[in-house]
C-alpha cells in the first residue's frame, strides 16, 4: 500500500519543507503497529517525488478480533490495499502538511498550487471507474485508472475490482493530501474502526474549501458516516454552524447513490436515509424484493414448508416467520458468521406469539441434502449471481429434479438496469457477483432449466420500472405441474 507524491516545475523542491521530511534521509517509523517509510526517489529544485509506504503486521490486524474463532479472518486484503487503515498509519507522519504549519520561513508555500501527480494503490473498490473519476475530476484532476485482468483457467471474474489511480493537476500539497485521506476510505468503503461523531470534524477539516460544492457530496458523506443517525446529526450540525435553514437531504435521487443502495444484503448492510418532507419514505430495493416474494407466497395454496436458500443473516426468513399458513422455515446458509447473526434475529421472534422460529441450517447449493426434498416453497433471493455460471446449471438441475419444490422463487439483478444506475457495462453491482443477466438472458436460462422438468415459469420485475431498461430486479416463479407431482 502506497502513495506517490510528485511535484514538477519551478520551486517543486519546496514540498520537502511542507512535508517536513529531509529529502536526503529515509523516514522510517512505526505508527500504530505498522512500519511507515517515506523516501524521495527524485529531488531537485524542479522535480521532487516522494513515496509513502506502509507495511502492517498481518497478525496484528486480526489480534483480539471478535471473529477469532474463525480461521478465515486471516484471509483478507487489508495488509495490501490502500484503505482507511493505510490513511490512519500515515496521518501522523503527514501532520505538518495536513495542518499547513511548516516552519515560518515556508508558510507562504502552503497556499501555493504545485503541478502535482498523485498515484496510489492498490485500492479495492466496489465503485465503477466512472464514479471514481467523478470523485476526483471536480477537484481539478485528470484521472487515470489502471486495473489488472485476472487470468483464470476457468470461468470466474475476468475484471478485477482492484485498481491503481493516478491524479494529475494543480493543487496545494495540503489540499491534495486532505482530499486523499478523505476519499481513499470512500473508495474502499470499509472502516476498520468505530464510526462516531468524531468523523464530523474530519469531514469538516479535510473537506474545507471543496466538499460543500462537490457534486458527489452525498455519496462521500454517506460512505464516510454510513449510519442514518450520524448522517442526520452531521447535516443538522452543519446547517446550525453555517446559520442556514437549508433542507437536509436524507435520500439522494442521483443514480450514483442508487447504485450503491442496491447492495446484496448478505454482504453489506447500510442504513439508507429518508428524504425529508415526503409523506411516503422511499422503500429500499431489498425490502421490495422481500415484499414481492412474500406476496407470491401468500397467494399459494400450499406454503406450509419453506426453504430459504442462501438466507444470509435471516432477514427474509424472519419476515416470513409471522405469515399465516407457514409451519416451518429452513434458513440455509454456508457462512457461520451470517448464521450467528440469523440466530440472534430469530431469537427475538420468541416475543411474538404468532411467529414460528425458523430453523437455521448450515448448507450449500453444491451439496444435496435429503432433508430439503419436497418442500412447498424454495427461495433463492439474490443468490444465483454469486455462483459461477459454469456451475449454475448443475445447481438448478439438482433443485428441479432432486429437491422438487412445489414452487421455486428466484430473484437476480437485471443487467440492463445498470445503465440507469450509470454503472459501466463492464462493471457488476457487487464485487462478489459472478455475472448479471439481461431480461432475455434470464428468460432463456429459466426455460433451459425446466426443459426436461415438470415446471412452468412466470417472470416478473421488482422495483421502479424505466422504459427500455425494465426493473432493477427480475424474479422467476417456477411452479411444479400438479399432474406430474402426483404421478
Amino acid at each position: 500500500m502506497h502513495i506517490t507524491l510528485k511535484a514538477t516545475g519551478t520551486h517543486a523542491g519546496m514540498i520537502s519543507h511542507l512535508l517536513a521530511k529531509n529529502p536526503y534521509n529515509t523516514y522510517d517509523r512505526t505508527e500504530k503497529g505498522a512500519r511507515v517509510r517515506m523516501v524521495y526517489t527524485v529531488f531537485t529544485e524542479e522535480e521532487a517525488e516522494i513515496v509513502i509506504q506502509a507495511s502492517p503486521d498481518s497478525i496484528d490486524l486480526v489480534k483480539n478480533s471478535p471473529d477469532s474463532y474463525d480461521i478465515t479472518q486471516y484471509i483478507n486484503d487489508r495488509e495490501f490495499v490502500t484503505s482507511s487503515l493505510f490513511c490512519t498509519y500515515i496521518r501522523g507522519s503527514l501532520g505538518t502538511a495536513l495542518n499547513g504549519k511548516p516552519k515560518e520561513d515556508y508558510a507562504g508555500w502552503v497556499t501555493h498550487p504545485f503541478a502535482l501527480e498523485l498515484s496510489f494503490g492498490p485500492v479495492a473498490s466496489d465503485l465503477p471507474d466512472s464514479v471514481v473519476e467523478g470523485l476526483f475530476a471536480p477537484l481539478g484532476y485528470q484521472v487515470a485508472i489502471e486495473r489488472g485482468e485476472a487470468d483464470y483457467s476457468f470461468q470466474l471474474k475476468n475484471r478485477s475490482t482492484v485498481r491503481y489511480v493516478t491524479l494529475s493537476g494543480h493543487q496545494t500539497v495540503q489540499y491534495a493530501l486532505r482530499q486523499l485521506l478523505l476519499l481513499i476510505p470512500v473508495l474502499d468503503n470499509y472502516k476498520h474502526y468505530y464510526i462516531s461523531e468524531e468523523e464530523f470534524d474530519k469531514l469538516r477539516r479535510y473537506g474545507e474549501g471543496w466538499l460543500p460544492e462537490h457534486p458527489l457530496r452525498e455519496l462521500i458523506i454517506r460512505r464516510t458516516l454510513r449510519f442514518t443517525n450520524l448522517i442526520e446529526q452531521f447535516e443538522q450540525s452543519d446547517s446550525a454552524e453555517t446559520g442556514t435553514q437549508k433542507h437536509i437531504e436524507k435520500h439522494t435521487q442521483k443514480h450514483i447513490v442508487q447504485a450503491q443502495k442496491d447492495k446484496h444484503e448478505q454482504v453489506q448492510q447500510q442504513e439508507q436515509p429518508q428524504e425529508e418532507g415526503k409523506q411516503q419514505p422511499t422503500v429500499r430495493l431489498n425490502e421490495l424484493r422481500y415484499q414481492a416474494i412474500m406476496d407470491v407466497i401468500r397467494k399459494l395454496p400450499r406454503r406450509q414448508k419453506i426453504v430459504d436458500f442462501g438466507s444470509g443473516e435471516g432477514k427474509l426468513s424472519a419476515r416470513m416467520a409471522r405469515m399465516t399458513g407457514i409451519e416451518e422455515i429452513w434458513a440455509v446458509e454456508p457462512s457461520a458468521y451470517a448464521q450467528v447473526r440469523a440466530m440472534e434475529r430469530f431469537a427475538k421472534l420468541e416475543r411474538h406469539t404468532d411467529a414460528i422460529i425458523p430453523t437455521p441450517m448450515m448448507g450449500s447449493l453444491f451439496y444435496y441434502d435429503e432433508q430439503l426434498r419436497g418442500k412447498d416453497v424454495m427461495i433463492l433471493c439474490e443468490v444465483i449471481e454469486h455462483v459461477d455460471e459454469h456451475r449454475l446449471n448443475r445447481v438448478m438441475k439438482t433443485i428441479v429434479t432432486e429437491y422438487q419444490p412445489g414452487v421455486l422463487i428466484v430473484t437476480t439483478p437485471n443487467r440492463e438496469y445498470n445503465e440507469v444506475y450509470r454503472i459501466n457495462q463492464q462493471e457488476l453491482r457487487h464485487g462478489d457477483h459472478r455475472f448479471e443477466w439481461s431480461r432475455s438472458e434470464f428468460q432463456e436460462r429459466c426455460e433451459q432449466w425446466i426443459a426436461e422438468a415438470p415446471y412452468s415459469v412466470a417472470l416478473k420485475g421488482i422495483g421502479e420500472e424505466v422504459e427500455g431498461f425494465g426493473q432493477p430486479t427480475q424474479m422467476a416463479i417456477f411452479t411444479r405441474r400438479k399432474e406430474q407431482k402426483e404421478a
